[in-house]
């Protein structure tokens, strides 16, 4: 009968720890002294008062405190569960199936005073429902005041997991498991395991990430050694020279070493050694700086041409005047004083802006076209460089644009001009020997710049209208014409060997054709746009296996 009593205490016992809740529309339990509500000092004192009428009996002192502690052993790890997570998670669920107390409470017996001793320690065994600790039989939590901030954290971790899982699923990256294996050990809530699994852990998916391939401006892994290499099929960016201040106008290779000269439109010309790069460490994210700037131009530096064996290079600008300077030492130190003796002379006679520049290493003469309408004929060596020859080419056929001397004749130069006409000339007659049928099908369209092929009598230009144009210097009949790019073609370079050409655009991209059958065989977007301009020059070194493009960006691109 004592055991079914204790059981049946047992069972009021637990339903009294569920919350209780307050009738509809009635008034809600406050705090009483101690931290419990009005209903629990009620609660505690009928629990009181339950014992001391079981524990009336002869033997009640002996059995009573035993027989509650063995059939309620939860009481005793109650403070251990409330480190582990999953046992948190169940507290909750269980106090979500609330039991209500009866309409009436049980009318408390009074008993004989010396038996309130003898139950002292049963009662201890409920001070957990004031203690407001996360046991199974807590209290319910809007009514428990003690544990209202453990309850608030908890309530952020578990929102915090939700974010972080949206992230999860926004970002791609795959769900993190949430049913780990029987016995696996949970981790506490302060550990940031989810966010470990994230970043630093398992395997996370790049996705269209993994296939993306960057080609680093700076490796310096590349060997720029003395080779007499076939020109390449395929180029790839080497060096991004970015120490001028506007666009680059024209450009000029070394003729023996992996040097570069670049003239802009700031003001100045600046030598580049290439090979100072390559014995810096690989690591080194460097870019290549200039070892010299040429500064006596008053204007823009609108082109260059390297002079026979580059100890010598000239210099065309804005200001209508020609530079001859000397080509300094490439492994000298950029920081070393300023040598007066490299302005060599200035070559005088334009009235305009100097837009093309060539030279002959096999006559030693230098040839300019300029804005007033002229072509002029130079010779640069000796103290006093004279103009030899003078083409007034104006009333004919307009402004010149480009001058190039034909490979084949070394006596004989080709002009173009802005009206489409492409010239060639008789240095030794001093007149024109044919106008060239660069004009086509399409009508007159400004020619950009003109090269001539290094082993044939045939000469390329490069038109406004997207197109480029081969012609014979024999007939004067055009050979082949094509539509190039998506802007005006602006630039052209044939490699030393006469099998490739490489054209420059205002649509950012450099094209590489094979001269054998005039396809397309590689693009490559170097430059960005500025004020409508992109590619100004292009050029192919004379003796290794590199190429530069220039624009209006103010970057060299050099590529191998």
């Amino acid at each position: 009968m004592r055991s079914k009593r204790v059981r049946s205490l047992l069972g009021r016992s637990l339903e009294l720890n569920g919350a209780v809740e307050p009738s509809e529309g009635g008034p809600r339990a406050t705090p009483g002294p101690g931290g419990l509500s009005g209903g629990e000092s009620l609660l505690v004192k009928q629990i009181e008062e339950q014992i001391k009428r079981n524990a009336a009996g002869k033997d009640g002192k002996e059995r009573l405190g035993g027989s509650v502690l063995e059939q309620i052993p939860f009481l005793q790890s109650c403070e251990d569960e409330d480190s582990d997570e999953d046992d948190e998670l169940d507290s909750v669920q269980h106090k979500k199936q609330r039991v209500k107390l009866p309409s009436k409470a049980p009318v408390p017996e009074m008993e004989d005073e010396d038996e309130e001793d003898d139950s002292e320690d049963a009662i201890n065994e409920f001070d957990f429902l004031g203690s407001g600790e996360d046991g199974e039989g807590s209290p319910d939590p809007r009514r428990c005041t003690g544990e209202g901030t453990h309850r608030e954290l908890e309530s952020r971790r578990v929102k915090l997991q939700g974010i972080l899982a949206d992230l999860r699923d926004v970002d791609g990256l795959p769900p993190k498991v949430t049913g780990p294996p029987p016995g696996t050990p949970q981790p506490r809530p302060h550990e940031d395991v989810f966010i470990m699994d994230t970043i630093g852990g398992g395997e996370v998916s790049l996705g269209d990430l993994a296939d993306l391939t960057v080609t680093n401006d700076n490796d310096l892994s590349c060997d720029l050694s003395d080779s007499k290499d076939a020109f390449k099929k395929t180029w790839n960016p080497k060096f991004t020279l970015r120490s001028h201040y506007d666009g680059i106008r024209s450009l000029a290779f070394h003729h023996s070493q992996s040097a570069l000269l670049t003239a802009s439109e700031d003001g100045t010309l600046k030598l580049w050694n290439l090979q100072k790069a390559v014995t810096a460490k690989k690591n080194a994210a460097l870019d290549v700086e200039p070892i010299h700037a040429f500064r006596a131009h008053r204007g823009p530096v609108l082109a260059v041409a390297m002079g026979s064996h580059s100890e010598y290079c000239y210099s065309g600008g804005a200001d209508a005047r020609i530079h001859s300077w000397k080509i300094p030492d490439l492994s000298m130190d950029p920081y070393d004083g300023y040598d007066p003796s490299v302005l060599s002379h200035v070559l005088e006679g334009h009235g305009d802006a100097v837009w093309g520049l060539a030279f002959s290493p096999t006559s030693q003469r230098l040839a300019s076209c300029s804005a007033d309408g002229t072509v002029r004929i130079w010779d640069p060596s000796g103290s006093s460089p004279t103009c030899l020859r003078t083409f007034p080419t104006a009333s004919d056929h307009g402004t010149p644009t480009s001058v190039a001397f034909t490979s084949t004749e070394p006596a004989h130069i080709v002009a173009s001009f802005r009206s489409g006409d492409t010239v060639l000339y008789d240095l030794e007659a001093g007149s024109a020997l044919l106008t060239l049928d660069s004009r086509g099908n399409s009508g007159p369209t400004q020619i950009n710049q003109v090269v001539s092929h290094p082993s044939q009598p045939l000469t390329i230009t490069a038109h406004d209208d997207r197109g480029i144009r081969f012609l014979d210097n024999r007939t004067g009949k055009s050979v082949h014409s094509m539509v190039a790019h998506l802007d005006a073609v602006t630039c052209l370079a044939v490699d030393p060997n006469g099998v490739f050409l490489m054209s420059g655009s205002h649509d950012c991209s450099l094209r590489l054709w094979s001269l054998d059958n005039k396809t397309c065989v590689q693009e490559i977007t170097a430059h960005r746009k500025k004020h409508e301009e992109a590619i100004h020059a292009v050029a192919c070194h004379p003796s290794k296996a590199l190429i530069a493009s220039a624009g209006a960006d103010a970057l060299a691109k050099v590529f191998v």
